[in-house]
């Protein structure tokens, strides 16, 4: 599966993730791949009414096998969140009641405070079709809910459980802005090598007769410069270029006059047609 390294650290930790009453083993199934995808492990099923477990729940998980494994199945939601010190029900509208409700990113901020601090913790998780009942949300300490469309609130099961795994994940960095991974370094393009792409455009322009009417081509050669000096080039991205433009040449139609690059710095020797 593209984006697995089985070489590298597999995070497994947090809240446990609720699911009550679930029904199609493929959605139980996304649910464990989102879970995987930012670090967390525990699962917990609620009555799933086609049982467990569940080929089609294993297959929908790409490879999350480790929480497949370890899920397990309650009778009643009393039984899955006995052991929890602090659980939050997620739900789309508004209830009766007197829950704190926060959003995602306090939540799992409160949750990560929590681990830290040696609690168990949970997160509820509705029905497909009816998310959670007021019975159910009595059982949690307080309610998260998402900044969705008003008109459209509903989200699929493994898209909420999404979100809230991904703003655990956010809530352990140090650097919200950090990336897993950075473009390789690449040297700056000298100005010779700038200067030898101007030139290597412009004469296989003019050998086309682009430049036309000829009093006008001071204009079109500095629009040009213009152009392709509105970003900076690296020395490999001249040299991909350059690269195009011999190419190009080298294919030109019979009888045509190619042009060769300029003393072949960008890699590529020159050439006529029918080379």
């Amino acid at each position: 599966m593209a984006g697995t390294n089985s070489e590298r650290i597999l995070l497994a930790e947090g809240p446990a993730i609720i699911l009550v009453e679930p029904q199609l083993g493929e959605n139980i199934g996304m649910v464990a791949r989102a879970m995987a995808n930012f670090g967390l492990a525990e699962l917990r099923l609620v009555n799933p009414r086609d049982g467990w477990p569940s080929d089609k729940a294993r297959s929908a998980a790409a490879k999350a096998d480790h929480v497949i494994d370890g899920t397990v199945v309650y009778d009643r939601l009393e039984g899955a969140v006995a052991d929890l010190n602090f659980v939050y029900a997620t739900t789309a509208r508004s209830r009766d009641g007197f829950k704190p409700v926060r959003s995602p990113v306090t939540a799992a901020e409160t949750l990560r405070g929590r681990f830290r601090s040696g609690e168990k913790t949970g997160i509820l998780f509705g029905r497909e079709k009816s998310g959670l009942s007021n019975e159910d949300v009595a059982l949690a300490d307080e309610i998260v809910t998402f900044p969705v469309n008003p008109a459209f609130a509903s989200l699929n099961i493994a898209q909420a459980v999404l979100l809230m795994s991904y703003e655990w994940m956010k809530s352990g960095m140090e650097d919200h802005h950090a990336v897993a991974f950075d473009a390789p370094e690449q040297a700056q393009a000298s100005k010779q090598e700038v200067i030898g792409l101007f030139e290597h455009v412009e004469q296989a322009l003019s050998v086309r007769n682009y430049f036309h009417p000829p009093h006008k081509k001071a204009k079109l050669v500095d629009n040009l410069r213009a152009v392709l000096t509105r970003r900076s080039y690296t020395s490999p991205e001249i040299h991909v270029l350059r690269g195009i433009i011999t190419s190009l040449d080298r294919f030109s139609r019979p009888g045509q006059i190619t042009v060769s690059s300029q003393s072949g710095d960008d890699g590529h020797d020159g050439g006529t047609a029918g080379d």
